[in-house]
């Protein structure tokens, strides 16, 4: 079972006691609302961990009590760059101020030692639970599995920090992190075994030259580097009192910039042996046996590549767990060296961990002498798309072909289906659809556009933008681990043909070409970012309520964030408020931009806005479920773009008045809106460009045409010099963004979406931009017919010209791509 945080509490050891009188002093000027005169002021030590001496201050006024932590430097002699507090406080005002990271809010940091003898920072105290044992045991097999998930989640999220975007730039180096600390780590080991200290270990000299001669290369390039916890396992992470999620995440005395594999494999340490408070060490889960509802090593990875975006590690994962466990012993060895001193921070447990850091080395010899270590593919892909793909041994172009823009066969004969349809279908409908939607009638649906989606799904062209990881696991949740009852009744391509970005990459540049064809397959914003919302963040209930519907094409989304009064690309600016009240949250505000909402079959919005307006500014917003037909939902009017309604698709203007909304309909939890919000910018953040190039070519398309059969000035305007120049101009600006986008896709796939987000941000500048320009000559040899609505050049170029802002504003991608460019000058 848990140990609540604050049971975790033991008397004074005799090597920490501090001036209580100089702490009740400063902590009464430093501290933030800490009470005056209080009637009680009592401090008692934390006996879990074997790091930073850590105690809970309770401060009593009248009948209330207010709780506080203090953590601080180990007296006497300490090893080189050890017990850094003012590190721990640096990272942590960081996270908490300007990220969703779960940390504790920090108040103060005292480097002065005449206060109560070394340095130290005062910080929140975190009401919740501490799994101590990683077994869990006395938990239900159900909520172990919900933990470790949790814990991936949480991992995921201190990686995927941006840390020059939060003043972290600095914090350490990022490239040889592992080479820099295999070399520290030996040093102290040295260091912590000499002179009459604890005997050396023979083997751990050879584990540290098999470290060195195995180095990933990934390591030099710093191309993994990032936030590293440095100590990131189970019972360093508190647990919401009752919810199953992380609420604060401790102990960073050993956080810095580098490696964030090193943190996994560290995390992944009790699949290998279980560090515990006895004498001796157990063998991990993989030797003993996986407690029941605990995941695999390979499915806990998995939980973490998905949500982190990162690649699956399976031909370096021997040497991160190498080093984690080198690395462990190192570490042991110095805490039963201070033991020895007598300034241990976990007191006679310590006398332990000299037996565990030979044994460490050990199991480090063990596994590095193993054959395989973890297996080639996923198990999201192995096992749940297993049956898209025919066999196992077909699953290639996920992971074995990336990096070659070369689409495989499979994605050759979906792409060709593609465009027999568009030919078929779509062209010859263009101008119907475009007659109602200049009529009167223009807010209705054309009834031959619901025949056709019956027709794209009949062909398997349905949904083809789902990226397979979010497939998976919406399954499990509506039909758990069983057989896919999704295969009956037709409904086998519902979750979408498991490709890669880079692979539907191929496909959406097809659909770009007509601004009706993505609705047709099911592929449009933004829906498709609503599904991904809720494939990646909804419980089972609001995917069965919601997302099913949307996957069968029954209904459509809008997602309601932009707001007139504010500058809404600053999500930090947005006012609308959702309040809770009782079972239901209270939602007021005006939205405007609001794409889809005008559609008759919208009948969910996700509206962003904030539960709690005095919160860390990114832990203010939150997003929720809302019925369009609730009341107090108006939809003011249709919003024009450069004449355009769009209908019946359109943008609203929307306001919510005193709207009503259960509480069961919020995303995740409250605070959690800036976390979907980065989610949802994931593969589909690609979306929009790839159609761009789609949209370039059927301009590239048309100005050919038109060339060679309109004459100016006695001869065809294809044999005017000046023409062929421009056209030529094009084509090479087409054909470089091109690459330049399947590239962004193909890093998506390999590295994930924060190691890509340099060139998703080249990108996104480039493709509107060139698509512009291609559109302005198409329309330019069309003369006064390609202003007009009797081509679909003008509507082309109007998408194109709004997705300069509507997609993300040029100037953020540009300062983006310029601080890489600054960040590559400084290594």
């Amino acid at each position: 079972m848990a140990s609540r945080t604050g049971d975790l509490v033991s008397p004074f050891q005799p090597a920490h006691q501090l001036d209580l009188d100089a702490l009740l002093r400063y902590a009464s000027v430093n501290v933030p609302d800490f009470p005056r005169s209080p009637s009680k002021f009592t401090i008692s030590q934390f006996g879990h961990g074997q790091s930073n001496p850590t105690f809970l201050m309770e401060v009593g006024f009248g009948a209330a009590v207010k709780r506080y932590v203090l953590r601080k430097k180990p007296a006497g002699k300490l090893l080189e760059s050890a017990h850094a507090v003012d590190r721990e406080f640096q990272v942590l005002r960081a996270l908490g101020d300007h990220t969703v990271v779960p940390v504790p809010k920090v108040f103060c940091l005292c480097n002065d030692p005449n206060v109560i003898g070394t340095a130290f920072y005062i910080m929140e105290f975190l009401e919740g639970r501490i799994f101590i044992d990683s077994k869990l045991p006395g938990v239900p097999p159900e909520r172990r599995r919900a933990i470790y998930r949790a814990t991936a989640k949480t991992l995921a999220s201190i990686h995927s920090a941006n840390v020059d975007m939060i003043g972290l730039g600095k914090y350490g180096r990022r490239d040889n992190n592992c080479r820099r600390q295999k070399e520290r780590w030996a040093r102290q080991y040295s260091a912590s075994t000499a002179e009459g200290k604890p005997a050396s270990n023979p083997k751990m000299f050879r584990l540290i030259d098999w470290l060195r001669q195995n180095i990933p290369p990934e390591d030099s390039s710093g191309v993994a580097a990032g936030i590293v916890h440095g100590d990131f396992r189970i019972d360093n992470l508190v647990f919401h009192p009752t919810e199953d999620r992380v609420i604060g995440i401790l102990d960073w005395e050993l956080s810095t910039l580098g490696n964030q594999m090193s943190d996994v494999a560290h995390c992944c340490l009790p699949y290998t042996v279980v560090i515990g408070q006895n004498k001796h060490l157990d063998a991990g889960f993989e030797v003993t046996g996986i407690p029941e509802g605990i995941p695999s090593q390979a499915e806990f990875l998995d939980d973490y590549c998905s949500a982190s975006g990162k690649p699956w590690p399976a031909k370096v994962w021997k040497f991160y767990v190498a080093f984690a466990l080198f690395r462990g012993a190192s570490i042991c060895t110095g805490i039963y060296n201070r033991w020895l001193l007598g300034n241990a921070s976990g007191g006679e447990r310590a006398q332990y961990v000299g037996n565990h850091a030979n044994e460490l080395i050990n199991f480090a010899m063990d596994f590095i002498a193993r054959k395989s270590v973890l297996p080639e593919y996923p198990p999201s892909v192995a096992q749940a798309d297993a049956k898209q793909f025919g066999n196992g041994n077909k699953i290639q172009n996920i992971l074995d072909e990336r990096g070659r823009f070369v689409p495989s066969q499979r994605v050759l004969e979906l792409r060709n289906k593609v465009i027999k349809f568009m030919e078929d279908y779509i062209y010859p409908n263009e101008k119907e659809f475009e007659k109602l939607a200049q009529s009167d009638a223009r807010w209705t649906i054309h009834p031959e556009e619901e025949r056709l989606k019956e027709l794209a799904r009949k062909e398997g062209l349905w949904n083809l933008w789902i990226p397979f990881d979010s497939a998976a696991r919406a399954r499990k949740l509506i039909f758990g681990e069983g057989p896919n009852p999704i295969s009956d009744g037709g409904r086998d391509l519902l979750f979408g043909a498991g490709l890669s970005n880079l692979e539907y990459g191929y496909l959406c540049e097809i659909m770009g070409r007509s601004v009706w064809a993505p609705q047709i397959f099911n592929c449009s914003a933004p829906d498709t970012g609503n599904m991904e919302v809720l494939l990646r963040y909804g419980n089972k209930e609001q995917l069965e309520e919601w997302l099913m519907p949307l996957l069968e094409g029954k209904i459509r989304s809008a997602f309601a964030m932009t707001e007139p009064q504010v500058a809404s690309s600053d999500a930090t600016n947005i006012e609308c408020s959702i309040k809770r009240q009782w079972d239901s949250y209270i939602i007021n505000g005006n939205k405007w931009w609001t794409s889809g909402a005008m559609d008759p079959r919208c009948r969910v919005l996700i509206v962003m806005g904030k539960t709690d307006f005095s919160a860390a500014k990114h832990k203010q917003q939150s997003m929720i479920l809302v019925d369009i037909k609730t009341p107090g939902v108006h939809i003011k009017r249709p919003l024009l773009v450069f004449g355009f309604d769009d209908a019946p698709h359109g943008h609203a203007e929307i306001s919510f008045e005193n709207v009503c909304v259960p509480a069961k309909n919020i995303l995740l939890g409250e605070g959690r809106g800036f976390e979907i919000a980065q989610g949802r910018l994931g593969p589909g953040r690609l979306h929009h460009c790839m159609r761009l190039i789609g949209a370039a070519e059927r301009g590239m398309q048309l100005m050919a045409e038109r060339a060679l059969s309109r004459k100016a000035f006695g001869k065809f305007i294809a044999q005017h010099g000046s023409f062929l120049s421009e056209m030529a101009k094009c084509r090479i600006e087409l054909e470089r963004t091109r690459l330049l986008v399947l590239e962004a896709a193909d890093q998506l796939d390999r590295l994930g979406n924060k190691k890509a987000r340099g060139t998703i941000a080249m990108a996104k500048v480039a493709a509107p931009n060139m698509a512009l320009k291609v559109l302005d000559m198409a329309m330019q040899v069309h003369g006064v017919a390609g202003f007009s609505t009797d081509t679909v050049l003008s509507h082309l170029w109007a998408t194109a010209r709004t997705l300069r802002v509507a997609d993300g504003p040029d100037d953020v991608y540009l300062g983006t791509i310029a601080k890489f460019e600054l960040q590559r000058a400084k290594l």
